[in-house]
């Protein structure tokens, strides 16, 4: 394992403190984690040897609800859905 060190801001590492009492945890774990997530989440580094593929999609809708009430309700705009509770009322 390698040590390193970071530099945060007086807030971040604050709120960064509170969360690992709360979870009772070290900072290096939190750190750790954050860390992993961030690498998780983005892609690696494109293997220059094949062609360029669009990512595949992912169910990221409401449970319940069928893609197109998922667009419909994401295409509703707030004066729409003020307008729709002044209806019900």
């Amino acid at each position: 394992m390698t040590r390193t060190q970071i530099q945060l801001p007086d807030e971040t590492y604050a709120r960064a403190k509170k969360l690992c009492e709360a979870r009772e945890i070290p900072l290096a774990e939190l750190a750790r984690r954050g860390i992993e997530y961030i690498l998780s989440v983005y892609a690696p580094e494109p293997d220059t040897n094949r062609a360029w593929q669009p990512p595949k999609p992912r169910k990221l809708g409401w449970k319940g609800l069928t893609d197109a009430q998922i667009k419909l309700e994401a295409q509703t705009t707030n004066t729409e859905l003020a307008l729709t509770k002044r209806r019900k009322k």
